[in-house]
């Protein structure tokens, strides 16, 4: 094959749609933008959701209880049959995961999943592990770290405290 040879897809390339081309083309008159109204002006563009005016779905239905999607913990997961990549009695942590190309991606952690089986002693450290792959890889005789999260907490010093401190700092010593 040379690049002579080369040619797109069939179905990959589309002739142009010719618009208002006189009445016999199937495009003319209107163009394909139906009757009057906004949508028929030209440069007009209506946002998703826009109900003429009317009060919009979104808006009407009501809205209760608590989504935890903004806060909720998203995991990368890795299967427990692709730590058989390691070499026998390896620890396997997030680096190396990582540098194998099974935990790639934004997420707060890592969670070990019990799919498949693992034929090697590991010892895994990861943020999570769900109950059958920690039982598969005690049963190799490996071992599971959780890794321990420490949870977020408020600044030790209020502003006052803060304020009070630096004054403290600054303030000259009293000479005898």
């Amino acid at each position: 094959m040379r690049l002579h040879d080369l040619n797109p897809r069939p179905g990959a390339k589309h002739r142009r749609k010719l618009l208002g081309r006189g009445e016999s083309s199937g495009h003319g008159k209107t163009s394909g933008r139906g009757g009057k109204g906004q949508s028929a002006r030209s440069g007009s563009s209506i946002r998703p959701g826009f109900e003429g005016g009317q009060m919009p779905l979104i808006r009407r239905i009501p809205k209760r209880g608590f989504n935890n999607v903004n806060y909720g913990t998203r995991y990368v997961g890795v299967n427990i049959e692709d730590l058989n990549r390691f070499e026998d009695g390896a620890r396997v942590d997030a680096v190396a995961l990582k540098s194998v190309g099974l935990a790639n991606g934004t997420s707060d952690g890592i969670k070990i999943l019990g799919t498949g089986e693992l034929t090697k002693k590991l010892t895994v450290s990861a943020d999570a592990f769900s109950a059958s792959a920690r039982q598969k890889i005690e049963a190799k005789g490996g071992a599971c770290e959780v890794i321990a999260k420490t949870p977020h907490q408020a600044p030790r010093n209020s502003a006052k405290e803060a304020r009070a401190a630096k004054a403290a700092k600054t303030a000259k010593p009293a000479s005898k």
